[in-house]
């Protein structure tokens, strides 16, 4: 387990550094000049000199990305001052040199162009709300969807599976973007004096009497679009899955010796056909954070998405960078809890 574990956090870590390679490069390649960016166009030279400076833009590009590394990797090697150890919040492990020390810190993302912020507090201030939408929005998915697909298995062939399959087709085939400018459109706009909804708004709220409150009603259809693809996923695997399952032997063994239906269905069957549609669910976890970034700036949801598009419009590409790096880091580490998930739930399944 522990070697598997130790190989495991090897190929994560080598993912994430081919991630890191090309999101660097990709936005290095791009003809804007985010100097310019800060400054605006009118800016001076000395202005534009000591700005490329401060971010280090002024060094070729492999020293750019060797100081990138150096900032992202939890150790590195800093000056040994204050003014560095403020900037990196480093704890030092020992000299190795008279000006520079080994140091071990959080990973350093930099600060936004254009408000000279961390990039990380910045991206802690709305990963909470993304966090919250994905994760209501993945709830709703597994509950509906495991029990819609539950039910058009073992009603196979009827108008109830035939509505099932036609649902989760139309979830499937319909972009997340799409769906949330209609149901946006739909229950935000024509039926809202009916469903109470707006077409768009944040998680939380500013009363002039309570201050900043929480409005759960903002986050009821961003949740339901995000939710629409993994809903369909779920319920088109968890029926396949429930068919394969009801055919086998143990299955009718159990029914020949009188078990009732719901024991089958649910304490026999429905266990053994949950693989599948965990593996879905770990990983449409991960995507409906990068899912989020359309339905975000669909419904005006101020979180991770909405903040990423609005950082690429004004060319902040240090926010961009850590969003992307984020994401990539969830996926990583989602994709090791499942493998680990699996021997849980199936034995039959080893660490090879």
């Amino acid at each position: 387990m522990i070697s598997y574990l130790i190989r495991k956090l090897f190929y994560g870590l080598a993912v994430m550094l081919g991630i890191v390679v090309v999101v660097f490069f990709l936005f290095n390649i791009l003809p804007v000049d985010p100097a310019r960016m800060t400054q605006g166009q009118r800016a001076d030279v000395q202005s534009l000199q000591a700005v490329r400076k401060e971010f280090g833009l002024d060094k070729p590009v492999p020293v750019q990305f060797a100081y990138y590394i150096n900032d992202l990797s939890p150790v590195g090697i800093h000056l040994n001052n204050k003014e560095e150890q403020q900037r990196y919040h480093y704890v030092r492990l020992f000299a190795v040199s008279k000006t520079k020390v080994l140091a071990l810190k959080w990973p350093y993302l930099r600060r936004s162009y254009q408000t000279h912020k961390e990039v990380a507090a910045l991206l802690l201030e709305v990963i909470p709300n993304t966090l919250v939408l994905a994760t209501t929005a993945m709830f709703f998915a597994i509950i509906i969807g495991v029990f819609l697909g539950v039910i058009s298995a073992v009603n196979q062939n009827t108008w109830i599976d035939k509505l099932a399959i036609g649902f989760s087709t139309l979830g499937v085939s319909a972009p997340s973007f799409f769906a949330g400018i209609i149901i946006a459109w739909v229950f935000g706009f024509e039926l809202s004096k009916y469903t109470g909804l707006d077409m768009s708004g944040s998680l939380y709220t500013y009363d002039p009497f309570k201050g900043e409150v929480i409005a759960w009603r903002n986050l009821i259809l961003p949740m339901v679009t995000l939710a629409l693809r993994p809903l369909a996923i779920i319920v088109q695997l968890t029926r396949n899955a429930m068919l394969d399952v009801l055919g086998q032997d143990y299955i009718r063994t159990a029914k020949a010796k009188g078990l009732s239906r719901n024991a089958i269905i649910y304490r026999h069957a429905l266990k053994n056909a949950l693989n599948p549609v965990i593996t879905a669910i770990a990983n449409w976890f991960a995507s409906l954070l990068a899912g989020s970034f359309f339905v975000e700036y669909v419904f005006g949801y101020n979180g991770l998405g909405k903040t990423t598009v609005d950082a690429l419009e004004m060319s902040d590409f240090p926010v961009v960078m850590g969003s992307i790096l984020f994401i990539a880091f969830i996926f990583v580490v989602i994709n090791i809890l499942v493998d680990i998930i699996y021997v849980w739930i199936d034995p039959r399944v080893k660490l090879n």
